[in-house]
């Protein structure tokens, strides 16, 4: 099979731009990266109990454990949450490095995202319960008890719907703001990890502990095919900016860049160590990214806390 146009622009320009660069973030481990709507900033979350925001701006403390998961205001450069294992959430304004709200949840947090509208804040704890959070009164608007594990949690770009991946390897759809059961499609045979909207808003992706990356059709919820160049349980997933690359993660030592519309693989990013958490720059091809990096130089056993960045000139 011939191999499109578009791959062979983009492996042309990642041969002009494979230089991965590494920004020290925090002192521990860190699980989340994610850019503002803008482009300008990136942020990153880790078990050092602090998020961090690129260009290198500020550190922001506050949390009294493991922050697990952060996501942006999807139309505001300036917002972004927190979620931690301390039972809080926190709304931060990156002018200022004062949380500009602290909201007391009822469980360790693990994972959370803004609703593409940004009128709702969601997220999930260790006991498998999703609040629904105001931004604006920081009260909670509703709270979902799952009877099932609960893994990584999203709406659908058109916000009426809610899509839940948990430990039996199926996708829950509810519908929004209502929350009555729509659908549970049975992705994986195993533990389905993650999800992610393409921009376009014309597919979804889901990753498994069973190592495939599965790609969906928004509108008829069908598997349209899958990836399987990874070997360890899919961690972490991320569309380009323009909707048309996929980039994948696990404890493999790479992460997979396929094409989304033939499932080729585009690029492979090498990395020393498991990758956490990829994102891609909402604007042009650039994707952050954190491994489970030791600072080897001093210390083997020291988690390095970096962020990394892929293609970057090879020249700059």
């Amino acid at each position: 099979m011939a191999l499109s146009p578009y791959l062979l622009a983009m492996q042309e320009l990642f041969r002009a731009n494979t230089r991965s660069r590494e920004f020290p973030a925090h002192g521990a481990k860190v699980h989340s990266v994610a850019w503002s709507c803008c482009g300008r900033r990136l942020a990153s979350g880790s078990f050092d109990k602090t998020a961090s925001v690129f260009v290198k701006e500020n550190n922001y403390r506050g949390h009294g454990d493991s922050v697990d998961q952060l996501c942006w205001h999807p139309s505001n450069p300036d917002l972004f949450v927190t979620a931690s294992g301390d039972k809080t959430i926190r709304i931060w304004d990156v002018r200022t490095t004062k949380s500009i709200a602290t909201v007391n949840t009822k469980g360790e947090n693990i994972n959370i995202c803004w609703s593409p509208d940004g009128q709702t804040i969601a997220v999930g704890n260790k006991d498998d319960v999703v609040t629904f959070i105001d931004p604006k009164t920081h009260r909670s608007k509703a709270e979902e008890q799952f009877k099932f594990e609960v893994n990584e949690i999203s709406w659908n770009n058109d916000n009426n719907m809610f899509f839940l991946t948990n430990g039996n390897g199926c996708i829950n759809i509810l519908s929004y703001p209502e929350l009555k059961p729509i659908q549970s499609i049975n992705a994986h045979p195993s533990n389905c990890i993650c999800i992610k909207f393409d921009p376009m808003g014309k597919y979804f992706a889901t990753g498994s502990a069973d190592a495939l990356v599965s790609l969906w059709d928004v509108d008829e919820l069908v598997c349209v095919r899958c990836f399987s160049r990874l070997d360890w349980p899919v961690r972490t997933l991320s569309f380009s900016h323009d909707g048309k690359m996929l980039a994948s993660a696990s404890e493999d030592h790479f992460i997979d860049i396929a094409e989304v519309e033939t499932g080729e693989k585009l690029w492979e990013v090498q990395c020393e160590s498991p990758t956490f958490t990829v994102a891609w720059h909402p604007k042009r091809p650039l994707l952050a990214f954190a491994c489970d990096d030791k600072d080897g130089k001093y210390d083997s056993s020291r988690e390095a806390g970096t962020v990394k960045l892929f293609g970057l000139p090879n020249d700059s």
